[in-house]
Protein backbone atom coordinates (compact mmCIF):
# COMPACT_ATOMS: atom_id res chain seq x y z
CA UNK A 1 0.00 0.00 0.00
CA UNK A 2 1.11 3.30 -0.78
CA UNK A 3 1.54 6.10 2.18
CA UNK A 4 -0.90 8.54 3.44
CA UNK A 5 1.12 11.38 0.87
CA UNK A 6 1.36 8.57 -1.98
CA UNK A 7 4.18 7.12 -3.76
CA UNK A 8 7.34 9.22 -4.25
CA UNK A 9 9.59 9.11 -7.20
CA UNK A 10 13.62 9.64 -5.58
CA UNK A 11 16.77 9.49 -7.59
CA UNK A 12 20.97 9.90 -7.13
CA UNK A 13 21.83 11.17 -10.32
CA UNK A 14 25.70 11.08 -11.11
CA UNK A 15 27.87 12.19 -14.28
CA UNK A 16 27.88 8.34 -15.09
CA UNK A 17 24.43 6.71 -13.13
CA UNK A 18 21.24 8.15 -12.49
CA UNK A 19 19.71 6.05 -10.18
CA UNK A 20 16.31 5.80 -9.33
CA UNK A 21 13.67 4.16 -6.73
CA UNK A 22 10.15 4.47 -5.60
CA UNK A 23 9.71 4.99 -2.05
CA UNK A 24 6.35 4.85 -0.09
CA UNK A 25 6.59 8.09 2.20
CA UNK A 26 8.86 8.77 4.95
CA UNK A 27 8.89 5.40 6.79
CA UNK A 28 9.17 2.87 3.71
CA UNK A 29 12.08 1.66 1.98
CA UNK A 30 13.26 2.62 -1.28
CA UNK A 31 12.37 -0.55 -3.96
CA UNK A 32 12.57 -0.70 -8.01
CA UNK A 33 15.75 0.51 -7.89
CA UNK A 34 17.47 0.82 -10.94
CA UNK A 35 20.42 2.32 -12.72
CA UNK A 36 20.19 4.14 -16.10
CA UNK A 37 23.54 5.74 -18.05
CA UNK A 38 23.67 9.02 -17.88
CA UNK A 39 24.96 9.61 -21.03
CA UNK A 40 21.84 7.26 -22.69
CA UNK A 41 19.56 10.66 -21.98
CA UNK A 42 19.52 14.23 -22.92
CA UNK A 43 18.70 15.63 -19.53
CA UNK A 44 17.60 15.24 -16.20
CA UNK A 45 13.79 14.91 -17.11
CA UNK A 46 14.24 12.38 -20.14
CA UNK A 47 16.09 9.67 -17.77
CA UNK A 48 13.22 10.38 -15.13
CA UNK A 49 10.63 9.98 -17.52
CA UNK A 50 12.94 6.83 -19.27
CA UNK A 51 12.43 4.95 -15.55
CA UNK A 52 9.06 5.67 -14.80
CA UNK A 53 8.08 4.52 -18.25
CA UNK A 54 9.95 1.24 -18.22
CA UNK A 55 10.22 0.78 -14.36
CA UNK A 56 7.50 1.68 -12.96
CA UNK A 57 4.47 2.24 -15.75
CA UNK A 58 1.69 1.69 -13.33
CA UNK A 59 2.23 4.58 -11.08
CA UNK A 60 1.94 8.11 -11.19
CA UNK A 61 4.00 9.57 -8.24
CA UNK A 62 2.91 12.40 -6.00
CA UNK A 63 6.09 14.06 -5.56
CA UNK A 64 9.78 13.65 -6.30
CA UNK A 65 13.22 14.47 -4.94
CA UNK A 66 16.41 14.45 -7.55
CA UNK A 67 19.67 14.53 -5.69
CA UNK A 68 22.07 15.55 -8.66
CA UNK A 69 25.64 15.56 -8.80
CA UNK A 70 26.14 19.82 -9.25
CA UNK A 71 25.39 23.08 -7.43
CA UNK A 72 21.94 23.90 -7.72
CA UNK A 73 21.34 27.60 -7.18
CA UNK A 74 19.23 30.59 -8.19
CA UNK A 75 16.29 28.31 -8.97
CA UNK A 76 18.61 26.54 -11.68
CA UNK A 77 20.29 22.84 -11.26
CA UNK A 78 23.69 21.99 -13.58
CA UNK A 79 24.98 18.59 -13.26
CA UNK A 80 28.63 19.16 -13.71
CA UNK A 81 30.17 16.05 -15.33
CA UNK A 82 27.38 14.97 -17.09
CA UNK A 83 27.01 17.14 -20.34
CA UNK A 84 23.87 18.32 -19.95
CA UNK A 85 22.25 21.44 -19.91
CA UNK A 86 21.33 23.85 -16.99
CA UNK A 87 17.79 23.07 -15.78
CA UNK A 88 14.96 24.37 -13.50
CA UNK A 89 13.27 22.06 -11.16
CA UNK A 90 9.71 23.00 -12.36
CA UNK A 91 10.43 22.15 -16.23
CA UNK A 92 11.50 18.60 -14.76
CA UNK A 93 8.27 19.03 -12.81
CA UNK A 94 6.59 20.20 -15.69
CA UNK A 95 7.92 17.67 -18.08
CA UNK A 96 6.95 14.43 -15.33
CA UNK A 97 3.78 15.59 -14.19
CA UNK A 98 4.09 15.35 -10.81
CA UNK A 99 2.26 17.51 -8.05
CA UNK A 100 5.62 18.67 -6.29
CA UNK A 101 9.37 18.08 -7.28
CA UNK A 102 12.74 19.02 -5.45
CA UNK A 103 15.98 18.93 -6.93
CA UNK A 104 19.12 19.55 -4.70
CA UNK A 105 22.97 18.38 -4.51
CA UNK A 106 23.34 15.04 -4.20
CA UNK A 107 25.93 15.49 -1.39
CA UNK A 108 23.54 17.69 0.19
CA UNK A 109 21.23 14.24 0.01
CA UNK A 110 24.22 12.27 2.01
CA UNK A 111 24.25 15.28 4.63
CA UNK A 112 20.73 14.83 4.82
CA UNK A 113 21.02 10.70 5.22
CA UNK A 114 23.35 10.92 8.00
CA UNK A 115 21.28 10.41 11.22
CA UNK A 116 20.15 8.17 9.68
CA UNK A 117 22.90 5.26 9.12
CA UNK A 118 23.32 2.91 11.41
CA UNK A 119 26.76 0.69 12.54
CA UNK A 120 26.19 -1.61 9.90
CA UNK A 121 26.49 1.35 7.04
CA UNK A 122 29.58 2.50 8.34
CA UNK A 123 33.34 0.91 8.28
CA UNK A 124 35.30 3.17 10.93
CA UNK A 125 38.48 4.49 9.57
CA UNK A 126 39.91 5.70 13.19
CA UNK A 127 39.62 8.56 15.22
CA UNK A 128 37.23 8.75 18.65
CA UNK A 129 33.49 8.21 19.03
CA UNK A 130 31.42 10.93 17.12
CA UNK A 131 29.74 14.43 19.35
CA UNK A 132 25.91 13.60 18.69
CA UNK A 133 25.93 18.10 19.22
CA UNK A 134 28.20 18.90 16.58
CA UNK A 135 28.39 19.36 13.27
CA UNK A 136 28.74 16.20 10.72
CA UNK A 137 30.64 16.31 7.42
CA UNK A 138 30.65 14.37 3.92
CA UNK A 139 32.81 14.39 1.14
CA UNK A 140 33.65 11.47 -1.31
CA UNK A 141 34.95 10.86 -4.82
CA UNK A 142 32.84 9.68 -7.78
CA UNK A 143 32.42 11.02 -11.63
CA UNK A 144 33.45 14.21 -9.28
CA UNK A 145 34.26 15.28 -5.66
CA UNK A 146 31.25 15.91 -3.62
CA UNK A 147 31.31 18.01 0.00
CA UNK A 148 28.57 18.89 2.20
CA UNK A 149 27.94 19.73 5.76
CA UNK A 150 25.55 19.07 8.23
CA UNK A 151 24.38 21.64 11.35
CA UNK A 152 22.12 20.70 14.08
CA UNK A 153 19.59 23.79 14.73
CA UNK A 154 17.02 23.87 17.38
CA UNK A 155 14.33 22.72 14.58
CA UNK A 156 16.71 19.63 13.62
CA UNK A 157 19.56 19.46 11.24
CA UNK A 158 20.19 21.78 8.39
CA UNK A 159 22.18 20.35 5.55
CA UNK A 160 25.13 22.79 3.61
CA UNK A 161 25.25 22.09 0.39
CA UNK A 162 28.79 23.68 -1.37
CA UNK A 163 31.35 22.53 -4.25
CA UNK A 164 34.06 22.14 -1.87
CA UNK A 165 35.49 19.72 -4.36
CA UNK A 166 36.71 22.94 -6.65
CA UNK A 167 38.82 23.94 -3.66
CA UNK A 168 42.86 23.77 -4.44
CA UNK A 169 44.54 20.32 -4.03
CA UNK A 170 46.31 19.96 -0.60
CA UNK A 171 49.74 18.61 -2.04
CA UNK A 172 52.30 18.37 0.36
CA UNK A 173 54.95 15.89 0.00
CA UNK A 174 57.46 16.14 -3.07
CA UNK A 175 56.41 14.44 -5.08
CA UNK A 176 52.45 15.55 -4.89
CA UNK A 177 53.94 19.16 -5.32
CA UNK A 178 55.34 17.17 -8.99
CA UNK A 179 52.09 15.48 -9.81
CA UNK A 180 50.48 19.06 -8.89
CA UNK A 181 52.80 20.98 -11.21
CA UNK A 182 51.74 18.53 -14.09
CA UNK A 183 48.07 19.29 -13.04
CA UNK A 184 48.65 22.49 -13.24
CA UNK A 185 50.41 22.36 -17.15
CA UNK A 186 47.44 20.60 -18.16
CA UNK A 187 44.29 21.72 -17.11
CA UNK A 188 45.48 25.37 -15.82
CA UNK A 189 45.00 24.84 -12.23
CA UNK A 190 45.18 22.49 -9.15
CA UNK A 191 41.81 22.21 -8.31
CA UNK A 192 41.47 19.13 -5.80
CA UNK A 193 38.08 17.45 -8.28
CA UNK A 194 40.79 16.80 -10.69
CA UNK A 195 42.70 14.32 -8.73
CA UNK A 196 40.33 13.17 -6.13
CA UNK A 197 37.39 11.32 -8.83
CA UNK A 198 37.56 8.91 -11.12
CA UNK A 199 39.23 10.14 -14.06
CA UNK A 200 41.57 12.12 -11.14
CA UNK A 201 42.65 8.41 -9.90
CA UNK A 202 43.69 7.58 -13.71
CA UNK A 203 45.78 11.28 -14.46
CA UNK A 204 48.07 10.79 -10.79
CA UNK A 205 48.51 6.82 -12.13
CA UNK A 206 49.92 8.90 -15.68
CA UNK A 207 51.31 11.34 -14.09
CA UNK A 208 53.46 9.66 -12.42
CA UNK A 209 54.72 7.33 -15.66
CA UNK A 210 55.51 10.45 -16.90
CA UNK A 211 57.60 11.80 -13.67
CA UNK A 212 59.32 8.34 -13.61
CA UNK A 213 60.17 8.82 -17.34
CA UNK A 214 57.99 5.51 -17.94
CA UNK A 215 55.99 4.49 -20.93
CA UNK A 216 52.78 3.16 -19.22
CA UNK A 217 49.69 1.98 -20.64
CA UNK A 218 46.74 4.27 -20.11
CA UNK A 219 44.64 2.83 -17.50
CA UNK A 220 41.22 3.51 -15.99
CA UNK A 221 40.20 3.86 -12.35
CA UNK A 222 38.79 0.13 -12.28
CA UNK A 223 41.81 -0.99 -14.18
CA UNK A 224 44.23 0.54 -11.69
CA UNK A 225 41.68 -0.34 -8.36
CA UNK A 226 42.37 -4.25 -9.59
CA UNK A 227 46.12 -4.00 -10.43
CA UNK A 228 47.05 -3.34 -6.69
CA UNK A 229 50.34 -5.45 -7.04
CA UNK A 230 51.79 -3.25 -9.93
CA UNK A 231 53.60 -0.58 -8.18
CA UNK A 232 52.92 2.20 -9.72
CA UNK A 233 48.98 1.82 -9.48
CA UNK A 234 50.15 1.06 -5.85
CA UNK A 235 51.28 4.48 -5.54
CA UNK A 236 48.52 5.96 -7.46
CA UNK A 237 46.42 4.61 -5.01
CA UNK A 238 48.31 5.56 -1.88
CA UNK A 239 48.53 9.41 -2.97
CA UNK A 240 44.87 9.32 -4.13
CA UNK A 241 43.87 8.60 -0.10
CA UNK A 242 46.93 10.26 1.52
CA UNK A 243 45.39 13.61 -0.85
CA UNK A 244 41.78 12.84 0.58
CA UNK A 245 42.95 12.50 3.64
CA UNK A 246 44.20 16.09 3.65
CA UNK A 247 41.42 17.15 2.33
CA UNK A 248 38.93 15.61 4.79
CA UNK A 249 41.25 16.99 7.58
CA UNK A 250 40.66 20.64 5.82
CA UNK A 251 36.81 19.93 5.70
CA UNK A 252 36.21 18.52 9.47
CA UNK A 253 38.24 22.20 10.63
CA UNK A 254 36.30 24.18 8.52
CA UNK A 255 33.06 23.30 9.77
CA UNK A 256 34.11 22.11 13.50
CA UNK A 257 32.76 18.31 12.30
CA UNK A 258 33.18 16.84 15.86
CA UNK A 259 30.03 15.02 14.78
CA UNK A 260 32.45 13.18 12.64
CA UNK A 261 33.62 13.08 8.76
CA UNK A 262 31.95 10.12 6.82
CA UNK A 263 33.11 9.28 3.63
CA UNK A 264 30.72 8.64 0.20
CA UNK A 265 30.88 8.08 -3.47
CA UNK A 266 31.49 5.07 -5.34
CA UNK A 267 35.18 4.66 -5.86
CA UNK A 268 36.24 4.23 -1.97
CA UNK A 269 34.01 1.06 -1.24
CA UNK A 270 36.16 -0.78 -3.65
CA UNK A 271 38.75 0.20 -1.99
CA UNK A 272 38.01 0.05 1.74
CA UNK A 273 41.08 -2.20 2.97
CA UNK A 274 43.51 0.66 0.74
CA UNK A 275 42.27 3.18 2.42
CA UNK A 276 42.43 1.74 5.94
CA UNK A 277 46.01 0.73 5.66
CA UNK A 278 47.02 3.78 3.64
CA UNK A 279 47.96 7.85 5.25
CA UNK A 280 44.77 8.59 4.76
CA UNK A 281 44.22 9.67 8.72
CA UNK A 282 47.54 10.31 8.83
CA UNK A 283 46.97 13.08 7.45
CA UNK A 284 44.23 14.34 8.35
CA UNK A 285 45.24 14.35 11.81
CA UNK A 286 48.18 15.94 10.95
CA UNK A 287 47.30 19.55 10.66
CA UNK A 288 49.86 21.52 13.41
CA UNK A 289 48.90 22.58 16.54
CA UNK A 290 45.51 20.87 16.65
CA UNK A 291 46.64 17.50 15.96
CA UNK A 292 45.11 16.33 19.26
CA UNK A 293 41.32 18.53 17.95
CA UNK A 294 42.04 16.14 14.75
CA UNK A 295 42.60 12.42 16.58
CA UNK A 296 39.17 12.97 18.21
CA UNK A 297 37.05 13.18 15.35
CA UNK A 298 35.76 9.98 13.70
CA UNK A 299 36.17 9.34 10.12
CA UNK A 300 33.72 6.58 8.28
CA UNK A 301 33.57 4.79 4.84
CA UNK A 302 29.82 4.71 4.20
CA UNK A 303 28.87 1.45 3.03
CA UNK A 304 25.09 1.66 2.95
CA UNK A 305 24.09 1.11 -1.14
CA UNK A 306 21.96 4.40 -1.38
CA UNK A 307 22.53 6.96 1.40
CA UNK A 308 21.60 9.89 -1.47
CA UNK A 309 18.37 7.97 -1.88
CA UNK A 310 17.77 7.23 1.83
CA UNK A 311 18.38 11.72 1.81
CA UNK A 312 16.28 12.73 -0.92
CA UNK A 313 13.23 10.71 0.97
CA UNK A 314 14.12 12.90 4.20
CA UNK A 315 13.95 15.70 2.13
CA UNK A 316 10.65 15.27 0.74
CA UNK A 317 9.25 13.96 4.31
CA UNK A 318 10.59 17.14 4.89
CA UNK A 319 8.99 19.01 2.54
CA UNK A 320 5.75 17.69 1.31
CA UNK A 321 2.58 18.73 3.75
CA UNK A 322 0.72 16.08 5.37
CA UNK A 323 -2.89 15.20 3.39
CA UNK A 324 -5.72 16.95 5.39
CA UNK A 325 -8.53 14.42 5.96
CA UNK A 326 -10.90 15.93 4.02
CA UNK A 327 -8.93 15.81 0.89
CA UNK A 328 -8.29 11.74 1.19
CA UNK A 329 -10.11 10.38 -1.76
CA UNK A 330 -9.89 6.44 -3.10
CA UNK A 331 -6.46 5.68 -5.20
CA UNK A 332 -7.73 6.50 -8.95
CA UNK A 333 -3.93 6.60 -10.40
CA UNK A 334 -3.15 2.97 -10.59
CA UNK A 335 -2.00 0.13 -8.95
CA UNK A 336 0.82 0.69 -6.75
CA UNK A 337 1.12 -2.07 -4.64
CA UNK A 338 3.70 -4.53 -4.51
CA UNK A 339 5.03 -7.74 -5.16
CA UNK A 340 7.64 -9.28 -4.03
CA UNK A 341 9.58 -8.85 -7.87
CA UNK A 342 8.65 -4.98 -7.48
CA UNK A 343 11.47 -5.08 -5.57
CA UNK A 344 13.88 -6.57 -8.78
CA UNK A 345 18.16 -6.55 -8.64
CA UNK A 346 18.41 -3.73 -5.65
CA UNK A 347 21.75 -3.38 -8.25
CA UNK A 348 24.98 -2.07 -6.07
CA UNK A 349 25.59 1.63 -6.05
CA UNK A 350 27.46 2.75 -9.10
CA UNK A 351 30.96 3.28 -8.89
CA UNK A 352 31.19 6.15 -10.91
CA UNK A 353 34.94 4.77 -11.52
CA UNK A 354 35.05 5.62 -15.53
CA UNK A 355 36.21 9.26 -16.55
CA UNK A 356 33.83 11.65 -17.04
Amino acid sequence: MTGPRGTWLIADVGGTNARFALVDGPDGAPYRIRSLPTREHAGLAEAAAAYLARYAPDVRPSAACLAVAGPVTDGTFHLTNAGWPKGTPEEVRARLGVPYLDVLNDFEALALALPRLGEGDLVAVGGGSPNPDAPKAVLGPGTGLGVAGLVPTRSGWVPLAGEGGQVDLPAATGRELDVARLLREEKGTATAEFLLSGAGLARIHRYLAALDGADAPALTAEQITERRDDPRCAEALGMFCALLGSLAGNVALTLGARGGVYLGGGILPRIADVLRGSAFRERFEGKPPVEEYMRGIPTSLIVHPGPALAGAAVRLAQSVPEPHPADARPNDQGPNSRSPNDRGPNDPHPTDLEPA
